[in-house]
């Protein structure tokens, strides 16, 4: 029974538990102590707190659904409609994130095709939608907790970060562009049997104003205690619901890697050692570090070993791509697709691996260009 349910949350939370060990192994090296507290960082567990609570309502109430059915209602040219289902998660991503961009849209778009009859382009969509949430998810702050953590941890101004971040989100939007189109295409009719509404419209309102309160907290307004009050105030007082619908298993994951990171952190002899690592290329560290143990573990991890924030930054984003491991918003499509009738997984992987390649390297040529100009 216990060996059945380490399974089962092993296959749930992966990420987490390996966080967990690692958290458990570092502290035989440095014993708890009072210096624990001085690794968490709290600011950012409020932001993720309060940007999960305001997208669950946001999901709750319908509106991903709503926005999605009115932009692809009618009748679309194909090549339109891989368009849109590959853009979507793109500027989604940005505000709400990758993972809940592509849990929102790759079943939407499973959906959309199913009823045109174009199952066969399931494969190719949903790797396109999960290269894009990705992608997308590197313009802004809030569009993964990578970029949350070094914002904040590195004490960002708005300009430091969008004049970083901008030119390899234009450039991934024009590539992807480009591929949702290379296909023939034909007329075809889009009709959803249930529409879609929004279930409450005042609950939404509060939502959108959380969110923004959101916003300017992570521009450095709004103090974050004061967010964090608000926030859980106003779930207590109009929908306790969301609390349940909250990733706490993220929270928890980013608990424990800030104790692994601050423990191996405080060690002389592995200090010195990622201290020459990293230093010698942030960039290239942190994206193959992405490729092992995931983006947001990396750029947790090694922010304590570098000030080079622009090449941390940009590796643990451009390093999302790559292996499926490499942001974990991958597995989530991965997953869905592996439940459609007639998945070909070895297929699957082949052309999530094509593309994410190609991706790399076109974006750190991009790095490699940029950083002689």
């Amino acid at each position: 029974m216990l060996l059945s349910t380490l399974r089962a949350f092993a296959r749930r939370e992966p990420v987490l538990l390996i966080s967990l060990v690692c958290a458990v192994i570092s502290m035989f090296f440095c014993p708890p102590s009072a210096a624990y507290l001085g690794y968490i960082d709290t600011r950012v567990l409020i932001l993720l707190f309060c940007l999960m609570a305001v997208v669950a309502g946001m999901q709750k109430y319908g509106v991903f659904d709503l926005l999605a059915q009115k932009l692809l209602s009618g009748r679309h040219a194909l090549r339109t409609i891989v368009l849109f289902l590959t853009l979507l998660p793109f500027f989604a991503s940005m505000l709400i994130t990758n993972d809940v961009a592509l849990i929102t849209f790759v079943p939407f778009a499973i959906l959309v095709l199913g009823l045109v009859g174009q199952q066969a382009l399931l494969l190719p969509v949903i790797v396109l939608q999960t290269v894009s949430a990705n992608l997308g998810s590197i313009a802004t702050p809030v569009g993964n907790p990578q970029n949350l953590f070094l914002y904040a941890s590195y004490d960002l101004s708005a300009g430091q970060f969008f004049g970083t971040v901008l030119p390899f989100a234009l450039a991934s939007l024009v590539g992807i562009i480009a591929l949702a189109l290379c296909r023939k295409s034909c007329t075809l009719h889009v009709c959803f049997a249930e529409p879609k509404y929004i279930t409450d419209g005042r609950r939404v309102m509060l939502c959108t104003a959380l969110f923004i309160l959101c916003l300017l907290t992570v521009f450095h307004v709004l103090p974050d205690v004061v967010l964090l009050v608000l926030t859980c105030a106003a779930l207590v007082l109009f929908d306790r619901d969301i609390f349940r619908r909250i990733d706490y298993g993220l929270l928890l994951t980013f608990v424990c890697f800030f104790l692994f990171a601050g423990n191996i952190g405080s060690l002389p002899n592995v200090r010195s050692c990622l201290q020459q690592i990293v230093g010698s290329s942030p960039l290239l560290a942190s994206l193959a570090a992405s490729q092992i143990i995931s983006n947001v573990p990396a750029a947790v991890l090694l922010h304590g070993f570098t000030e080079n924030w622009q090449a941390l930054l940009l590796g643990v984003d451009i390093g999302g791509l790559g292996t499926p491991i490499a942001s974990l918003a991958s597995l989530i499509s991965f997953r869905f697709y592996t439940h459609t009738p007639e998945a070909k997984t070895g297929r699957y992987l082949a052309w999530f691996t094509l593309v994410n390649v190609c991706g790399l390297v076109f974006l750190l040529a991009l790095a490699a260009l940029l950083s002689y100009l």
